[in-house]
């Protein structure tokens, strides 16, 4: 037979620690980090990759096109509501 739970009352329930925002330092070092692959990533496709394949340099700077905003969207979590 199946243990079944219950729920507690609200006055008996654990309190959960509350969610940790990300500091300021972690969240500029993955702003740099990203933004530090997009431009590796843009330097390797058309002084490297484009003399093999055009197109995948061309893959490689949409990739890259993608990184700016997911490097700001990730650099300013946590800030505001």
């Amino acid at each position: 037979m199946p243990e079944h739970r219950h729920e507690l009352p609200p006055d008996l329930r654990p309190d959960r620690p509350p969610r940790r925002e990300p500091d300021q330092r972690s969240r500029k070092r993955v702003y740099f980090w990203l933004m530090g692959v997009c431009v590796v990533l843009i330097l390797l496709a058309w002084n490297v990759v484009r003399f093999w394949s055009v197109p995948a340099a061309v893959m490689m700077s949409a990739v890259a096109a993608l990184i700016p905003p997911t490097a700001a969207i990730l650099g300013n979590r946590g800030h505001g509501a």
